[in-house]
């Protein structure tokens, strides 16, 4: 990063490539960024992108790689195997997806097959989602975990699911369940199988810490448990309860944590044994952090372990409390969801614009003849700043601005030096932001100056619609320009949405040390500028709003082959915008209807004539069936 020429690998260290892709991207010699999901296969995401232009379909666009979401599926299946041979490990591992974090059809059956081998399974929270899940190709031994509160119906598909063969388990998210799950099973004639999520007094670490704890939302305590036990236990059932489960929160970022809570929970399976339970599923639940901003530290946006990690010390802990307590290591499940998903989706967004105040002397209105003396003064601040006086002279400018619009409200002031005034201010501000940036002190005062002269580049997508966990409890994700990596970015900015939302801006951003205010960014010039948004593939695209109506983005299913190359396999389009008006309230006939009978008032009225009516209601009919989100024809 210190040499004069800037290389790719300089860009790879810039935007921490290395640290958050887990081996699945990098950045080619060429500058641009290739998706990695085997040895020997790499797609070049320009590329990808200039093809899917190319067909005439619009962007923005989601960059699914299914390779690489097997790729996780076995990662973790194998860090598990690998772990239990080196520990001795009497028992087995056995996944199970939680599909809330990600429904999507190419999501789910990917993981489904990948994970056939493995017995992996799925989870579902709901009754439509149990629905789905019912009819995929699992294994035979794979876990169908049914979580979550649930009514007549929901047991009611759960236990038939058993009749097809596939080894459904019912979590008990609350005592009163229990005689709910009996009652039904005796209706069916059908033999549950039973699990109980227990409360642990563990907790997690990170932004869903609340999820464990006396406090938690689901789980029955120690209490209930055992009324569990007895109650199964008259009903000559207590070989029914076959699975322990716990959670603590998603993304922990703390593998200490991790370590006391399977530590609780094999504590409690193993009571459980002694009750004369036959529980043979110990499941540890989710929470297998994703290290967003490669910092590989207790940061709520990072994790400070590795997958591998992970299982080992799950595989350890879990075998270490069963010796002790001279009891048979059960079958270890974990429902992992963002680990498996977060790496495959890449959300590609076009720059359609910048604006800001970084653009020199030469955006600075001319000077008017009887030009105001507070002009002149800040004229003279932006000649004679130095490195001997900078502070004050940032001073005087600062009470010169505030002066100068203060000037403009009384009338004092014209719309012109109001201009020069606020363009000679920002030239000043970046003339500081050049001097300080060699210090070796940077005063308080000036330390935002960075973000105060970002530019904001205009980007063509949602933030609610694709990025809503960044808008609602400020998520990192690792933004990176997908080519020119082998140039030095010359500016800073922020990103914005097309929204009309004030909200819709992304203002921080990943680091190694801290957040980051802004990104280094290329000039676009006039050639198309691509920015990718990587890690995104959990929980975003199920949590999108429609806010101002802008729907799902277009997806491209891409498998990456040798040399380069690379095969877009499926392209599934977007909501269209008549789909998302319908989804509230209205109907296509009521609409075009309505704009049928304004039109022929306009023509009476001579507002419009044949050929324009006729344009009209095409256009009209175009955008009912068009991409919610911008298209710029070349």
């Amino acid at each position: 990063m210190n040499s004069t020429r800037f290389t790719p690998a300089d860009a790879a260290e810039l935007y921490g490539i290395h640290n958050w892709s887990s081996g699945y991207f990098r950045v080619s010699d060429k500058g641009e960024v290739e998706v990695t999901p085997g040895p020997g296969l790499n797609a070049v995401l320009p590329d990808i992108v200039d093809e899917i232009v190319a067909r005439g379909e619009s962007l923005p666009v989601i960059l699914r790689f299914p390779q690489v979401l097997a790729g996780r599926v076995r990662q973790l299946n194998e860090a598990f195997r690998t772990a239990m041979r080196e520990y001795d490990y009497q028992g087995r591992y056995q996944g199970v997806f939680p599909i809330k974090v990600n429904q999507r059809r190419m999501v789910v059956e990917t993981i489904a097959s990948a994970g056939y081998e493995y017995a992996h399974g799925l989870e579902a929270g709901s009754k439509a989602e149990l629905a789905l899940c019912l009819a995929q190709n699992l294994h035979p031994d794979a876990l169908l975990c049914c979580n979550g509160f649930k009514d007549d119906g929901f047991i009611k598909l759960a236990l038939w699911g058993r009749s097809l063969g596939k080894n459904v388990v019912i979590t008990l998210e609350k005592f009163s369940e229990l005689e709910r799950v009996l009652k039904v099973a005796r209706q069916l004639g059908i033999r549950p199988a039973i699990g109980v999520r227990f409360k642990l007094n563990a907790r997690g670490s990170g932004q869903w810490e609340e999820s464990g704890g006396d406090q938690a939302k689901f789980g029955l305590n120690a209490g209930e448990l055992l009324q569990v036990v007895e109650r199964l236990r008259q009903e000559d059932m207590l070989d029914a309860l076959v699975m322990l489960h716990t959670h603590i929160g998603s993304q922990i970022t703390d593998i200490r944590r991790i370590k006391v809570a399977v530590r609780e929970a094999t504590q409690v399976y193993s009571d459980l044994v002694d009750e004369g339970a036959q529980v043979k599923y110990l499941n540890v639940g989710g929470g297998l952090g994703v290290d967003y901003d490669g910092s590989k530290t207790t940061f709520y946006a990072s994790a400070n372990y590795t997958l591998a990690e992970y299982a080992a010390d799950v595989v350890y802990t879990v075998q270490e409390v069963c010796k002790s307590n001279e009891v048979r290591q059960p079958t270890i499940v974990s429902e992992s969801g963002r680990a498996l998903t977060a790496h495959h989706a890449v959300l590609v967004v076009p720059v359609i614009d910048v604006t800001g105040p970084t653009r020199g002397l030469q955006s600075i209105p001319e000077a008017a003849e009887d030009q105001h003396q507070i002009v002149k003064d800040l004229e003279e601040i932006l000649a004679n700043i130095n490195t001997r006086n900078y502070r004050e002279m940032y001073n005087d400018a600062v009470g010169d601005k505030e002066t100068l619009h203060n000037l403009f409200n009384l009338g004092y002031l014209t719309l012109r030096d109001r201009a020069r005034g606020e363009a000679l201010f920002n030239a000043i501000l970046q003339k500081l932001a050049k001097l300080v940036a060699g210090l070796a002190y940077v005063p308080d005062e000036l330390e935002d100056l960075p973000k105060v002269l970002a530019d904001k580049y205009i980007c063509n997508f949602s933030l609610f619609q694709s990025l809503p966990d960044n808008w609602a409890i400020q998520a990192l994700f690792p933004v990176t320009p997908l080519d020119r990596l082998d140039e030095r970015p010359t500016r800073q900015g922020t990103l914005v949405d097309i929204t009309c939302d004030s909200d819709g801006k992304i203002e921080k951003f990943i680091d190694l040390r801290d957040v980051k205010a802004t990104l280094p960014l290329h000039d676009p010039g006039t050639r198309p500028y691509y920015l990718g948004i990587f890690l995104m593939g959990a929980y975003q695209d199920v949590l999108g709003s429609a806010h101002n109506l802008f729907g799902k983005v277009n997806e491209a299913h891409v498998t990456a082959r040798p040399g380069g190359k690379h095969l877009v396999e499926l392209f599934v389009r977007g909501q269209k915008a008549r789909r998302l008006i319908e989804s509230m309230g209205y109907e296509e006939d009521m609409l075009r209807g309505s704009i049928r009978a304004q039109v022929d008032r306009a023509r009476a009225a001579g507002r419009l004539d044949d050929t324009q009516t006729v344009e009209l209601e095409e256009d009209y009919g175009e955008e009912l069936l068009g991409y919610t989100y911008l298209e710029y024809e070349e």
